[in-house]
């Protein structure tokens, strides 16, 4: 039975040269890279390639790129952080009620500190209005947070506005912008759409899990949550994960090589859209102008996770959600307004340049069985 891995939203296949940069540092070049001695002179050697890799993949610069364990880490760094920072020079922070929940969580908990949060709700395709953002965001607006790229629809956010708005509003506010699924499938440049500050995360690219990092633009402040070391700026004390963070910096030096990958997946994922139309009994979530890695779809009538079992008994590994939701019911359909029975039955799937049109061809026809056989089921 062939494997069809269609959750790379998820997470990601480390790629070989990944792994074998993972190995390297872990039984050849282990040395802690804050030590004094050649075997860590030679491991903060690796650390700093590493950084300019990243910083050179977004166009900034190595000084501006701290590397944290993921997506969730720096979300939570960037926002604490800078909250806490402007404090004193407001308590009104913006963001989307669509969100990843370690951007909302954090929130809820600033929000129990006092902040007043405002959650902006997207339109019937998922995205937040420009006017909606203009009209949030006033003088005392310390901090504005709107993701990239929706991790369960795919839905692009107008970030392109946000520091223009800022400026014009006069607020102290930061930018953050989590842009954990856009990154190495979009350009998102932040000296190019004002970001202060964006999350990233290694294992959506290919990289190891424990990977990311965050940039920082020179002349923001945040502050650190945590404590104990000189390490990055003392803002992620700590020994750095080497050999993850190493394997980061390989993958996005792959993925940088190949030139044609995002052709080929826009190409796919017509492919995939177009079949998922054709079929009966499905309703696509994921609009023409979304990313095209992820396509969201229902079912209605059968319930996701009955789907999704269903299919990975036959080797087709697709999401309910996110990952992160553990099969909790999606605030991000919710919020688009979508109907319980249509948020229950969505399934989403996320592509890599390893899927093929073939495999389109092999999930439809597995959607049609399930359909089929499930409904005969829910029938009975």
């Amino acid at each position: 039975m062939k494997e069809i891995y269609l959750d790379n939203s998820a997470t990601t296949k480390v790629c070989p040269q990944a792994a074998a940069k993972a190995l390297e540092i872990m039984t050849e070049n282990y040395g802690n890279p804050s030590s004094l001695h050649s075997m860590g002179l030679k491991a903060e050697h690796e650390l700093t390639a590493a950084r300019k890799i990243i910083a050179s993949s977004i166009g900034a610069q190595p000084e501006e790129i701290i590397f944290t364990s993921g997506g969730t880490e720096g979300n939570n760094t960037a926002i604490a952080g800078a909250a806490h920072a402007l404090a004193r020079r407001g308590k009104r922070i913006v963001t989307t009620a669509t969100e990843h929940s370690s951007v909302l969580e954090m929130m809820q908990q600033l929000e129990k500190e006092g902040f007043e949060v405002i959650y902006l709700s997207p339109d019937k395709n998922g995205r937040v209005r420009e006017e909606d953002i203009k009209a949030a965001v006033t003088r005392d607006t310390v901090l504005v947070s709107i993701m990239a790229v929706n991790n369960e629809t795919g839905a692009i956010q107008p970030i392109g506005c946000v520091s223009k708005i800022i400026a014009a509003s006069g607020a102290p506010a930061l930018f953050h912008c989590d842009a954990v699924q856009a990154y190495m499938k979009m350009p998102v440049v932040p000296k190019k759409y004002g970001i202060d500050l964006m999350t990233v995360s290694g294992h959506k690219i290919h990289a190891p899990k424990g990977s990311g990092a965050l940039y920082i633009r020179r002349g923001a402040r945040i502050l650190p949550l945590h404590f104990g070391g000189m390490q990055e700026k003392k803002l992620r004390p700590g020994t750095e994960p080497m050999p993850a963070v190493c394997a980061m910096g390989a993958a996005v030096s792959a993925l940088s090589e190949d030139k044609e990958r995002g052709a080929r997946i826009k190409e796919i994922s017509s492919v995939f859209r177009s079949r998922l139309m054709q079929t009966q009994g499905i309703v696509l979530n994921s609009d023409e102008e979304c990313l095209p890695y992820i396509i969201n779809f229902s079912v209605p009538g059968l319930r996701s996770e009955t789907l999704l079992h269903f299919l990975a008994e036959r080797g087709i590994y697709v999401s309910s959600g996110s990952a992160c939701a553990k099969g909790h019911k999606s605030h991000v359909l919710t919020a688009m307004g979508l109907s319980p029975e249509r948020a229950d039955s969505a399934l989403r799937i996320s592509f890599s340049a390893e899927n093929t049109a073939e495999d389109a061809d092999i999930l439809i026809k597995s959607l049609e069985n399930a359909i089929a056989t499930l409904a005969r089921a829910v029938k009975k």
